[in-house]
């Protein structure tokens, strides 16, 4: 398909802006809420691992899958196909659970991992279908990618108020299993819509070590730079810990029935949206805060920001004037999350050689949202059963306090090991 530059150029920025709202808005869906429908389905003991699972996958499939949009088949093709599998899995998953009787470990958790294997790649993918689509328009990625990504955050938004406010049967999708309906059915229409995307030519792409970035280990060799990326995976041990739990949390409260009709209890979904938007937001201020103070301080003002962010968590209660604590720590979050994940990656491209950059952001994706994100759940996981799911008398306060003193510890060792300097090129 020929992209005539000088007529389609606003309408193909709106398709990638639908594209992108689109794939988060499947991811959006559940992401959240998940944990809140296991907990009333008698898994909650099980969150971990099926957070567990996005990290997990996230260490090959997207790599996997890289090599077949970059050699074989045509990238947005290649989107197509993933969105059709993980959709129709998601789906699967979501049928089950509304016709069993009893929801089974097993058969749930096989179909949900079967998506998330072809989900999570999609992510990246829809990065470089976006990539490739400007850059054959005659624009530059660098620039014009920005602002439509931003309507992927809006898009997750979106997933989680529609999961949050729409009712079935007289159940919001937030506690109910028709929110992996949802997603599924999103998956489906992004099949769909994907097709109808300009052609990504195959270029015959990376090499099979280029591809899961193995010449970025090289990196370890570097003293500031192994450092840094020991720490990626302290600090990605924290990233999904709200994700999974903070929605089953504020459900919890229902059990008092003076804290039921509360919103922070009814509409959690709609409290925690706070936390995407703060991320939105906060995603402006990284550049500036790295020019300003260096990623040594950046990185601190993020281990400080997730410490209030559990603490408050534990500190709260849905009634006023606690829930303000709530969404405190809803605010922080934009910090805690773009502070060490956008200024990471910034930090990794300034201060690697130009031959293993792609490579070296891979692997500081692998450190913290593939090794830290999966350690992290499942010590979460480990932590939440001996508080609150497997305790006779369940106390969310003490885990969240556990969690921000991991925190506290990990800022410390933080301080004192790596050495105040913003560039390994220069030491």
């Amino acid at each position: 398909m020929k992209i005539d530059k000088s007529t389609l150029r606003p309408a193909l920025k709106m398709r990638l802006v639908l594209l992108v709202f689109l794939q988060y808005a499947v991811w959006g869906a559940y992401l959240i809420s998940i944990g809140r429908y296991l907990a009333l389905a008698g898994l909650g003991s099980q969150i971990k691992w099926f957070f567990a699972a996005n990290g997990a996958v996230s260490l090959f499939m997207p790599a996997l899958i890289g090599i077949v949009a970059d050699r074989f088949i045509q990238g947005q093709r290649t989107l197509s196909v993933c969105h059709a599998l993980a959709g129709a899995f998601m789906l699967s998953a979501g049928l089950y659970c509304l016709r069993a009787d009893k929801v089974e470990f097993a058969p749930l958790y096989t179909m949900y991992c079967m998506s998330i294997v072809f989900f999570m790649p999609t992510v990246a993918l829809t990065n470089s279908v976006s990539y490739s689509v400007i850059t054959r328009a005659g624009g530059d990625p660098v620039t014009d990618y920005p602002p439509i990504r931003l309507f992927g955050t809006v898009g997750f938004i979106c997933s989680m108020l529609a999961v949050n406010w729409i009712q079935i049967d007289g159940i919001r999708m937030q506690e109910s299993c028709t929110q992996l309906i949802l997603s599924g059915v999103l998956s489906i229409v992004l099949c769909l819509y994907a097709l109808t995307l300009p052609e990504c030519p195959v270029r015959g792409g990376k090499s099979v070590s280029e591809a899961f970035g193995i010449k970025a280990f090289s990196l370890f060799r570097q003293g500031r730079m192994a450092v840094f990326l020991v720490f990626a995976i302290l600090m990605g041990s924290a990233l999904q810990i709200t994700n999974g739990y903070a929605n089953t949390f504020l459900g919890s409260f229902s059990n008092n029935p003076a804290l039921t009709d509360t919103f922070a209890v009814k509409n959690s979904n709609a409290l925690l949206s706070l936390s995407q938007i703060s991320e939105t937001l906060c995603f402006l201020l990284v550049p500036f805060c790295m020019k300003r103070f260096g990623i040594k301080k950046v990185m601190l003002m993020s281990m400080v920001a997730w410490v209030l962010r559990f603490g408050l968590f534990g500190l709260g209660t849905p009634d006023m004037p606690g829930v303000l604590l709530f969404v405190l720590s809803c605010i922080l979050y934009g910090i805690a999350f773009d502070f060490f994940n956008i200024a990471g990656s910034l930090y990794v491209e300034q201060n690697v050689d130009k031959s293993i950059r792609a490579s070296a952001q891979g692997l500081f994706m692998m450190m913290s949202n593939g090794i830290g994100a999966t350690i992290g759940m499942i010590c979460a996981g480990s932590v939440m059963d001996h508080y609150v799911f497997k305790a006779a008398s369940p106390d969310w306060s003490s885990a969240w306090f556990v969690f921000a003193v991991y925190m506290i510890v990990v800022a410390v060792l933080f301080s004192i090991f790596f050495k105040n300097s913003d560039s390994l090129k220069n030491p």
